[in-house]
């Protein structure tokens, strides 16, 4: 069983104490542990409401070199591929309520498998890129039960739809759409645009969990994504880039798109926001210590304090996600052997992370 098997797993890195009190991670995260080891790399996984399973993309499927989706099952330790295993998917998440899950994919793109070919190709040429998302046009948002089957798309839009997340009740998905790219007639320089940086289209809607009663809720320059809804289900924090595409910030805002509150303001690229069950805090992603250097940082719910600095470890943590009681934080990680991004899990200090931000120098 996996949770005898974690058991016996040693704490990932060496955490320093100074007078009885822990410096660094060890604060806020004891008993760190790599939770997914198979496949090329992993990342993005999402708790079910009982918190006894995660929903996860990797990079595992023979013949694919793109992402999948499992659920994984934190309690035998078993995974199942839940998506169809033909061409791309990001973005699972459970249904509350409801024995259903969502995830974005390509598998319904006619050419999704010369995509994966063409892929395969460029790897065994020996050629190497830096990693970058592609925002794929034939990416839809599925609904799907738990096993996999029944799978419906919710989203039958030209552009990109993905990033989805449902409300805590079940009954809605906030998710991030390009589809005000496509559609109608572009300017010059809007083609141009498209072309090069296809995500400054991007913008947060809302919707039914059946797909219907489309609304859309951002309409502001630069890549507006990653969507969630807070635990009381009245508010959505996501991540905004700038005109520019180099820097993000987190904002919030009411359902309806009213009341935007900017938490963030570091001039760096912060991103993956996720509120605390508690709804008091959001942690989230920032390269503020350089682009080779995400680490996990929290901010209080209405961002009146500095935030606070969560992981300590060179090279990349990003994707933040606590579990339904909060007493668990997973994340992904590129403190794996090789360097490759792997999900990992750690026991939360709730108690550490409020005291903090108590402490924590009012923004000016």
């Amino acid at each position: 069983m996996l949770r005898h098997i974690l058991a016996c797993l040693p704490a990932l890195g060496s955490f320093a104490v100074a007078a009885g009190v822990p410096a660094g991670e060890a604060r806020f995260l004891s008993n760190a542990r790599q939770l997914v080891f198979e496949g090329k790399r992993s990342g993005e996984g999402y708790f079910s409401p009982d918190g006894k399973k995660l929903i996860f993309q990797s990079e595992r499927e023979e013949g694919n070199p793109f992402y999948q989706m499992y659920v994984l099952d934190l309690v035998t330790g078993d995974t199942a591929r839940v998506s169809p295993g033909m061409g791309k998917t990001t973005c699972g998440f459970f249904q509350p309520g409801a024995n259903r899950v969502i995830f974005a994919s390509t598998h319904e793109d006619p050419e999704a498998r010369a995509k994966q070919q063409a892929e395969l190709d460029f790897r065994a040429s020996g050629k190497q890129r830096r990693y970058s998302w592609d925002y794929d046009a034939t990416m839809d948002i599925f609904s799907a039960n738990a096993a996999g089957s029944a799978v419906v798309n919710l989203t039958k839009s030209p552009g990109y739809d993905a990033e989805g997340a449902f409300s805590p009740d079940g009954k809605s998905i906030v998710f991030c759409s390009l589809r005000g790219a496509y559609g109608r007639e572009l300017g010059a320089e809007e083609k141009v645009r498209l072309e090069k940086d296809p995500a400054w289209f991007g913008e947060i809607f809302i919707m039914a969990a059946d797909g219907t009663n489309v609304r859309q809720l951002t309409n502001a320059p630069g890549y507006d994504g990653g969507p969630f809804f807070s635990p009381d289900g009245t508010r959505i924090i996501w991540r905004r880039f700038d005109a520019s595409g180099m820097n993000a910030d987190v904002f919030t805002m009411k359902t309806d798109g009213s009341d935007v509150r900017r938490l963030t303001d570091f001039k760096a690229m912060s991103w993956a926001p996720y509120f605390h069950p508690a709804g008091s805090y959001a942690i989230f992603t920032t390269n503020k210590h350089g682009f080779e250097n995400f680490e996990l940082f929290i901010v209080d719910a209405d961002g009146k304090r500095d935030p606070v600095r969560i992981t300590d470890t060179p090279g990349f943590d990003g994707l933040p996600v606590f579990s339904p009681d909060g007493k668990k934080l997973a994340w992904a990680s590129g403190r794996a052997a090789g360097g490759k991004s792997q999900i990992f899990i750690a026991e939360w200090n709730h108690e550490a992370a409020k005291t903090a931000l108590e402490s924590a120098s009012e923004r000016k």
